[in-house]
């Protein structure tokens, strides 16, 4: 039951595919299409530029995510991979996302110092989640981003800087969380578990 960690040329994936050896996941790093429709589960990490993603459809891994998507396999996205799953973002308005949910990401404020680096807590919203379980309301996790999500329908956690985010959403077998689980601690690793035994 191989999980594929998709590699578009940009990302923390070492730091990701050490996570996942860390809970005992069997997880590959590719950028192979057919690979990504045979994984059991994919994990789109991101990190820098909203722009990098325009490599995904180029590379046909955009349509082997849709395609797997559409046969009820789980994906999680990792801060610009969870960015990627709106419609798009401010950061680059002419790069589209995959559309899962409405709306674009935008930048943080100008009172607020940009980017937003470091330990912040997460607030559960008290709605079911699988992606969250056993994950206490309150605990730290690890932010690096100048551009947020919106608060959505989907959104399980969110977090306070410069005003109210998305820092988790889920819907169905759909999953995205804007810190980085792989450099947050017991509440992160916790977090790959429970992915990992969807």
């Amino acid at each position: 039951m191989t999980i594929a960690i998709v590699d578009y040329g940009v990302g923390n994936l070492a730091s990701v595919k050490k996570a996942f050896d860390r809970v005992g996941a069997q997880s590959v790093v590719t950028s192979d299409p057919a690979r990504v429709l045979e994984a059991a589960k994919i994990v789109l990490p991101g990190v820098g530029h909203f722009a990098a993603t325009s490599a995904l459809k180029t590379s046909g891994l955009q349509e082997a995510i849709r395609q797997a998507l559409k046969s009820g396999c789980p994906f999680l996205g990792i801060c610009v991979g969870m960015q990627w799953m709106l419609e798009s973002s401010e950061e680059a308005s002419e790069v589209k996302g995959l559309g899962i949910w409405p709306g674009a990401c935008v930048h943080f404020p100008v009172e607020v110092k940009s980017p937003h680096v470091g330990w912040n807590q997460l607030e559960l919203n008290g709605a079911a989640s699988r992606l969250l379980r056993d994950i206490p309301t309150g605990s730290f996790v690890y932010f690096t981003h100048s551009y947020r999500v919106p608060l959505l329908a989907a959104t399980t956690a969110e977090s306070e800087y410069g005003g109210r985010f998305s820092a988790a959403v889920e819907q169905d077998n759909l999953f995205g969380v804007q810190f980085h689980p792989e450099k947050s601690g017991t509440a992160g690793l916790k977090l790959l578990q429970n992915f990992c035994s969807l």
